[in-house]
């Protein structure tokens, strides 16, 4: 019986590939492999934290050669990906014009890596400093949440820079799914950046974030209104930051046009639309707690407010 209705079956899911708002089978188009692309993270973690995430090394010690051949691998990996990313935006692109440009791009995100690798040691020291229940700069690389996702951006941002299509995202939004800290690619974050706690936090497209800035769980650096859809697209529409700044937690900060001086704070809960001059203290008014007594006979969790 099965065999009668296949080809039917066959023809119905075929006519649907040609939706072209939502599938690419068109020749020569291709996506990135989303595996490669998360392995990259894992390799750049090796690569820069020697010890840290391998098996190979003692903290702290690997040979040259153990680095080289950890950044040909980067090259030969990076390079194909984008290859496929480029002809993922353009299906015309010819195929030596994409292998071309995609080789200058990872040559060009692989002359960035000591950057990264030391706006990264500055963040985790920042996540330290800032941190008083952190016992060792070690602990915060291996296991805060926060600083993986900060990681995860400082790679993606470059490689956003650098114009690849759909890489970045797919990295952003692996980190999401991993730490609950959801950051775009194309969000530009100063030195000594710290995230507490985590989750919950999102950033968005066109935020600016000056350095030594220091937020907490559940905030939102994000747009008013996004009713215009892609009418939007390229315009500044989330926050800046100035330096020293310092958001506590499920605070909202919202608007292209909104800036935040220098060394503000922002308190918790708060909503805040509008800019906020330097040394500024920003709180929810009007707070009430109310706290209403039990007797003996009355369990604690059966009282009402």
């Amino acid at each position: 019986m099965i065999n009668e209705t296949l080809d039917a079956r066959i023809d119905a899911i075929m006519e649907g590939y040609q939706a072209e708002n939502i599938f690419f089978t068109e020749h020569k188009r291709h996506f990135p492999n989303r595996a490669s692309v998360i392995g990259l993270i894992g390799e750049m973690r090796i690569l820069l934290f020697p010890g840290y995430f391998d098996y190979e090394t003692a903290a702290g010690d690997s040979t040259r050669l153990l680095v080289g051949e950890r950044l040909l691998h980067i090259n030969r990996v990076l390079s194909t990906q984008v290859r496929k990313a480029l002809l993922y935006e353009n299906g015309d692109l010819p195929e030596d014009e994409a292998e071309l440009r995609a080789e200058q791009i990872a040559e060009s995100f692989l002359n960035r890596i000591p950057y990264i690798q030391s706006i990264m040691l500055k963040d985790a020291q920042a996540a330290f400093d800032g941190d008083p229940a952190a016992k060792s700069r070690e602990e915060v690389v291996l296991a805060y949440p926060g600083v993986y996702a900060i990681f995860v951006h400082r790679i993606a941002h470059e490689l956003f820079e650098l114009s690849v299509p759909l890489i970045p995202r797919l990295m952003s939004e692996y980190a999401h799914s991993k730490t609950g800290i959801d950051i775009h690619p194309g969000a530009q974050i100063g030195e000594h950046f710290f995230i507490d706690h985590g989750t919950g936090v999102v950033i968005g497209e066109t935020t600016s974030i000056g350095h030594h800035v220091k937020i907490y769980q559940g905030v939102t650096l994000g747009a008013t209104s996004t009713r215009k859809g892609q009418l939007l697209s390229g315009v500044k529409r989330h926050p800046t930051l100035g330096d020293y700044v310092t958001v506590y937690s499920n605070a909202s900060i919202l608007g292209g046009e909104t800036v935040i001086g220098s060394h503000s704070v922002i308190g918790g809960s708060a909503f805040v639309c509008e800019s906020v001059p330097e040394y500024a203290r920003v709180g929810v008014k009007n707070q009430e707690v109310i706290v209403r007594r039990f007797d003996d006979t009355e369990p604690p969790w059966c009282y009402q407010i």
